[in-house]
């Protein structure tokens, strides 16, 4: 099986899409893509950049090392540095993080929307390259929190809906973004009427 970066870089070549590989690169996410949104500004077509963090599942879990994970949730889980989905935010909006999971052959993709606001697990695993002992953060993802397709390019299509409707997402829904797993969202305080309104603007200009 050819590795999830390989498969992208066949991908992206057969459909005759330009792109850069950063994955040498420790601070760069893992593939720019020059043109992969195109919008329209006055009468014009420009292309988007879209940076990609890309990640693969090889393995079952052993949870007795992580505890934090049921055993019926271990098929939805995958774990990732938190740095990943830091640099992820740090490209924000057009960015995101794209995951293969080999086990089931499905494919999962985070928009920094998800990576923000979904319920989270965060841990510090131990970590000994030399004689002193350090942490690295990880953060336990689950895969029902994330856009889910069979094959590659139905996940692309996905990643570009996405950000096509990002004006959508993140500036014109007033309500909590998102259905996560395991998540209960409620309706509290007082209906908000015009005149709460009033007074923040009298307030506040």
């Amino acid at each position: 099986m050819l590795s999830f970066e390989q498969e992208i870089k066949e991908y992206l070549k057969s459909k005759g899409i330009a792109y850069f590989d950063n994955s040498s690169e420790f601070k760069l996410l893992d593939f720019t893509i020059p043109d992969f949104v195109v919008e329209k500004s006055d009468g014009k077509n420009i292309g988007r950049r879209l940076f990609l963090e890309v990640k693969e599942k090889r393995q079952v879990y052993n949870i007795s090392n992580w505890t934090l994970i049921q055993l019926a949730d271990e098929p939805f889980t995958f774990i990732v540095d938190e740095l990943s989905c830091r640099k992820v935010l740090a490209y924000a909006p057009f960015s995101g993080l794209l995951i293969r999971d080999n086990i089931t052959n499905f494919y999962y993709w985070y928009s920094v929307l998800d990576l923000f606001l979904m319920p989270k697990k965060r841990v510090n695993r131990p970590i000994q390259k030399t004689v002193a002992k350090n942490l690295k953060g990880k953060i336990i993802l689950d895969f029902r929190n994330a856009v889910k397709s069979d094959n590659l390019e139905a996940i692309i299509m996905k990643v570009k809906e996405s950000m096509t409707n990002r004006h959508h997402l993140y500036t014109e829904v007033n309500e909590c973004y998102g259905i996560y797993h395991d998540e209960i969202i409620t309706t509290q305080g007082i209906t908000r009427e015009q005149s709460h309104w009033d007074t923040d603007v009298s307030e506040t200009r």
